[in-house]
């Protein structure tokens, strides 16, 4: 039976995506594990691989198609011994399941948990030890779970098993390989935070284009990428749903540049001023660990390792790389690898690997001279340092005015999770290790 190749979900954020290239066209040889595709999400592009294998019969979506939603049908792929012609019954049996993820959201908001149980073992038995298909998402979710899918049905196209499959099985507690009692906690966490997008999509403001048009502004339209939009979204919500606050110190760098300008020199290295304070907020947040955490109704999850989020700016927009385990690199990795992370950012080429999670963020615009700034949260982190410009200022130094080059620093935290006293704690160590910056070579 032919097989369907389904669009993926390659972020927690996506919900479609734009088919950017087929690496594969109509008629070629697919294993698993080969490269089909290459998907556009809202973050960055990124490589599709085949999960089962065959030939690939048909191309049902052609590259360059925007708002190709997750799991909507993409190509079909023949297996083996398969000919052409069993492409003219693959619709068939697609359209019957079309309906079914609507039963599938009803049982997930249902309270009796019986209906949900009934159905996949109704349809478990069609399996009958063969392969199991399943898109790639609902593999993910089933193997974080320990959901066993042999015994999942699948309301797919041709019986493929899908996300809502997951769901509900999770729900019902059936053929999970785990304690039961993860079921609740892993459907708790999505309702748990359906209010937010909520939150952020209330308010719509004065419509811009709407009044332009009206006072016969001229404007052109620059249409929104996905990444854009997506953004603008987790901007909205952030500084809607987190209670920010700020703080701020003053540096003395001429120190550091010193050391820099040393290293530079007798290693070849093009260590940055950047490079530097990431290097601090690891180790700062390592002595501080209290200001390594995020907030969740459940409790404080306080992290062990420290992931530095870089932010980098892009054709699309702002993206933060993660430099991971930054308190346990020395200066000339954290350099190569902020580097190397942000020419992928702005190729678009990052994995979700590579751009997801993190711990902390450092936003810099010092390179444009500004002075001091606040950023907004990156959630679900609780802390971002904002980095100005080094600049000469007058100092008091004893009881003698000096100059000094300054670097002013903004730490913007979320009040639930961070207080003031631990946010002041921070600064306090960050600025010594930036003002004495031999300590972070020890």
């Amino acid at each position: 039976m032919p097989i369907d190749i389904l669009m993926p979900a390659l972020s927690p954020t996506m919900t479609e995506g734009k088919l950017a290239k087929w690496v594969k066209k109509e008629g070629d040889t697919i294993k698993a594990g080969d490269v089909i595709a290459e998907i556009e999400t809202d973050k960055a592009t990124m490589e599709v691989e085949a999960v089962d294998e065959g030939t690939l019969g048909k191309i049902l979506v052609p590259e360059g198609t925007e708002g190709v939603a997750v799991n909507a049908k993409i190509a079909v792929l023949l297996e083996e011994g398969e000919s052409a012609d069993a492409l003219n019954a693959a619709p068939k049996p697609a359209a019957a399941p079309a309906p079914a993820p609507a039963p599938a959201k009803t049982e997930a908001a249902a309270p009796a948990p019986a209906k949900s149980e009934a159905a996949p073992a109704a349809a478990a038995p069609a399996h009958d030890g063969k392969r199991v298909f399943a898109s790639p998402l609902a593999r993910r979710m089933a193997a974080q779970s320990g959901l066993d899918l042999a015994k999942v049905s699948g309301t797919g196209p041709s019986g493929r098993i899908v996300k809502a499959d997951v769901e509900a099985a999770l729900k019902g507690g059936a053929a999970k390989a785990a304690p039961a009692a993860a079921a609740p906690t892993a459907a708790a966490a999505p309702a748990a935070a359906a209010p937010a997008p909520a939150a952020a999509a209330a308010p719509k403001g004065i419509d811009a284009k709407a009044l332009a048009d009206k006072l016969g502004m001229k404007y052109k339209v620059l249409p929104n990428s996905g990444m854009r939009k997506t953004i603008a979204k987790r901007l909205t919500e952030a500084w809607q749903t987190i209670p920010h606050f700020g703080l701020q110190v003053d540096c003395e760098i001429d120190a550091l540049l010193a050391l820099r300008a040393q290293l530079n020199e007798k290693s070849g290295e093009k260590v940055s001023v950047n490079d530097f304070v990431v290097k601090a907020v690891a180790v700062a947040l390592r002595k501080v660990p209290e200001a390594n955490v995020s907030w969740h109704e459940d409790g404080i999850l306080q992290y062990e390792g420290v992931d530095v989020s870089v932010a980098v700016a892009t054709d699309g927009g702002l993206i933060t790389p993660i430099v991971k385990n930054a308190d346990q690199k020395g200066l000339a990795t954290i350099s190569a690898e902020v580097k190397s992370l942000a020419a992928k950012a702005k190729e678009g080429k990052l994995k979700p690997e590579e751009f997801q999670g993190g711990t902390f963020s450092v936003s810099n615009l010092g390179m444009f001279g500004i002075k001091s700034f606040t950023s907004i949260i990156n959630p679900p982190q609780s802390c971002i340092l904002s980095v100005g410009a080094g600049e000469k200022r007058p100092v008091v130094k004893g009881d003698a005015l000096a100059v000094a080059t300054v670097m002013s620093l903004t730490l913007t935290v979320d009040h639930r999770s961070v207080d003031g006293a631990v946010g002041a704690k921070y600064l306090q160590v960050l600025k010594k290790l930036i003002e004495d910056p031999i300590t972070l070579m020890l």
